[in-house]
């Protein structure tokens, strides 16, 4: 028997666990099926083209499927392909995912159905750092008020990342992988096992990715460096193929140099445990029964001197380090009705979540120092959402929840730096009721491929921890931001069509809203360099559109195109809102013969000129107008038998140098000015991948 001793790394620990649990069931089994390589496995190209949505607002793709540019490092990058999405970036990995120019909470982002926020109160390890996008199956993406399922507040959309669960017949062993190189140093490895029978599963994951700083287009090298892993592994029970109870546990750490930031993430420590049974074509009305339950932690610590060395006239010319925790378990149970005509599914979902921090001055000196809880979170929702068939051609989908949040201040002073005060709202706890409703009408265009629909929706939305307590003022007249923020209300029409040729598919939706008590940023610059920041509430407007095409001349080739836009102001002001995206179009082309493909894309960004200064989110702040750019890159693979493909290509082929309008200014400490612009993109990147699949 192998046994793990130190100094293994958790890595080989587990990985040691993982194929201790794949390999003995299947050498013992007398008889185990794996796939017959004589037998074709789906092995696409690099995607290039425009994602269709599968139904109105809701877009789903597999992950695992390569897609120009380089693959994802993390799951911000990976939904910066989907037209509407924008990535705040903070280096080379770790963005923070922008949809229609919202961002934070407003976006519901989910792994398996469990929540993981983060712990840094300026977002240095957002939801999306801790998603390794190979390592799921599914990839969903529902843009706007238009779903009440996934929890509360999801004003700007819902984003899920899953993976499936198989019932299996006989014995059988599935495996997928890839390996990637690239520019800058970039080497990613992936592996995906799967041996399942007919009383269950078991499947492990597992990912580790690397990169050195980049160079951008003028050859200047940007602080971006990263390295991350993860490895998870779930154990499915199947007695039956309606009935299926699965426990699942994952693990991940993690280092990354922020351009951006005084400090980088040198820890992005994950723990993932969930439980999740399922019963499917149930006697009786109910069709379907799930539930599900999660405990999720995310240990994260930033310093200045692990990735970095502290400059003595800088910001923080001496060693320091801050550790932060957030703690987040909750649960799901649903019900799913179903009769000729309708389709009802309601439910009751609830979390709970504790964050704790600690820091000091001096090389790993915060490990001596003891944890302060300084926040808890509670909501409890219940929820209902129904499809109505009128006839063969209209359908009515309507939903509502309403959920009861709290929030609770548990810091016992506020300020640093010989600024620190007793903190007036010290152990006392808000609670808000949040209620959400929707409704959209979708109609089958008669005679013709295609359909439209309308929907309207409302949601109420808690401001949540970063807004409650990473801002050094309230609303004035109020005691801080945790007594004087108020809950956020958005009121959304969505509209659009889609249609569906032989040869052209083409879709297209556009939004409008209103935000009541709209929460924003305001930053002024203070002693010593340092900004402080107030956060108030404003009435905004929304409104913009992503539309999207695809062309298919004959079975090898393929063109397609995107376009996306988003703008806001204030309702009573008119300023432009901070952080929105500028237009953005792709053109995309792509050749595949069965053995070999080649594709490009032409991304074209107009430059922002509606611009609110001094103004943003806890992300970040609109540092001035930016100009636009094109970006050209290029692909090219080739299928070695049914199980193996091999993919190359070339990101920004003309290597120019260029900047993201959302992104943050260059920290000093990298020698950037003391009114640093944005830092640029990556230069010429080339990469080459191999992907194997049986």
């Amino acid at each position: 028997m192998s046994t793990c001793r130190s100094p293994a790394t958790p890595q080989a620990c587990l990985t040691i666990a993982i194929l201790a649990v794949l390999f003995a069931p299947a050498a013992l089994a007398a008889d185990v099926h794996v796939h017959d390589p004589m037998v074709p496995v789906d092995l696409d190209a690099v995607v290039v083209t425009a994602m269709m949505p599968v139904s109105p607002l809701t877009f789903e793709t597999d992950p695992r499927v390569p897609r120009q540019p380089v693959p994802a490092s993390d799951g911000a990058d990976y939904l910066k392909t989907i037209p509407g999405f924008a990535v705040v970036r903070n280096g080379g990995t770790n963005g923070d995912p922008v949809l229609r120019g919202m961002f934070g909470s407003r976006l519901n982002l989910l792994t398996n159905d469990g929540a993981m926020p983060g712990a840094c109160p300026s977002r240095m390890d957002n939801a999306m750092s801790y998603i390794a996008p190979e390592t799921y199956d599914r990839l969903v993406v529902v843009k706007g008020p238009q779903t009440v399922l996934w929890g509360p507040g999801a004003s700007a959309g819902t984003v899920r990342f899953e993976r499936d669960r198989e019932v299996f017949d006989a014995p059988t062993l599935k495996f997928a992988g890839s390996l990637l190189g690239g520019s800058a140093g970039r080497n990613d490895q992936v592996a995906d096992l799967t041996w399942g029978s007919g009383p269950g599963y078991a499947r492990a994951s597992a990912n580790r990715s690397e990169a050195d700083d980049y160079s951008d287009g003028d050859g200047h090298r940007v602080a971006s460096a990263w390295k991350k892993w993860n490895a998870d592994l779930a154990l499915g029970w199947t007695p039956d193929a309606d009935t299926l109870v699965e426990l699942s546990a994952g693990i991940g750490d993690g280092e990354a140099r922020y351009a951006t930031r005084g400090m980088d993430g040198s820890q992005f420590d994950r723990e993932n445990l969930a439980l999740r049974i399922v019963k499917r074509n149930l006697d009786g009305r109910p069709a379907e029964w799930e539930a599900s339950i999660y405990s999720n932690r995310a240990d994260h610590v930033m310093d200045n001197y692990s990735l970095r060395t502290p400059v003595p006239g800088g910001m923080m010319p001496m060693a320091m380090a801050s550790n932060v925790e957030r703690r987040t378990s909750g649960g799901r149970a649903a019900t799913t009705w179903r009769a000729d005509a309708w389709e009802l599914v309601a439910g009751i979902d609830g979390q709970d979540g504790r964050h704790r921090r600690r820091n000091a001055s001096g090389r790993d000196a915060y490990l001596a120092q003891p944890w302060r809880t300084d926040a808890r979170f509670a909501n409890l929702g219940v929820f209902g959402e129904g499809t109505w068939h009128v006839d063969d051609r209209n359908r009515l989908v309507a939903g509502a929840r309403v959920d009861r949040a709290e929030a609770s201040d548990e810091r016992a002073t506020l300020g640093t730096m010989g600024m620190v005060r007793p903190n007036p709202t010290a152990g006392v706890t808000r609670a808000a009721t949040l209620p959400a409703a929707f409704v959209r009408y979708e109609r089958d265009v008669a005679d013709q491929p295609m359909s439209w629909f309308a929907g309207l929706g409302h949601t109420t939305r808690m401001p949540d921890y970063w807004e409650l307590f990473s801002p050094d003022m309230g609303p004035i007249g109020t005691t801080n931001a945790f007594a004087g923020l108020a809950t956020e209300k958005t009121t959304q029409l969505d509209v659009g069509f889609e249609y569906r040729g032989k040869r052209f598919n083409a879709w297209a939706s556009a939004y409008a809203g209103r935000i009541e008590d709209y929460i924003q940023f305001r930053y002024v610059a203070g002693a010593m360099g340092r900004s402080s920041s107030a956060a108030n509430n404003i009435d905004a407007r929304i409104h913009g559109a992503e539309l999207g095409a695809e062309f298919r001349p004959d079975t090898q080739w393929t063109f397609g195109g995107s376009l996306a836009h988003a703008r806001g102001e204030g309702g009573d002001s008119g300023r432009p809102l901070p952080q929105m995206p500028p237009l953005e179009a792709r053109l995309t082309a792509a050749w595949d013969n069965g053995s070999w493909s080649a594709g490009m894309l032409l991304r074209s960004v107009a430059g922002q000129e509606r611009v609110a200064p001094g103004y943003g989110n806890v992300v970040g702040q609109d540092i001035g107008t930016s100009p636009g750019f094109a970006t050209l890159a290029v692909n090219a693979g080739y299928r070695l038998g049914s199980t193996m493909r091999v993919s190359a290509g070339i990101d920004n082929l003309f290597d120019r140098a260029y900047s993201e309008h959302l992104n943050l200014a260059g920290n000093a400490d990298f020698g950037y000015p003391a009114d640093a612009v944005r830092i640029n993109e990556p230069g010429r990147t080339a990469w080459v991948k191999l992907n194997v699949s049986y």
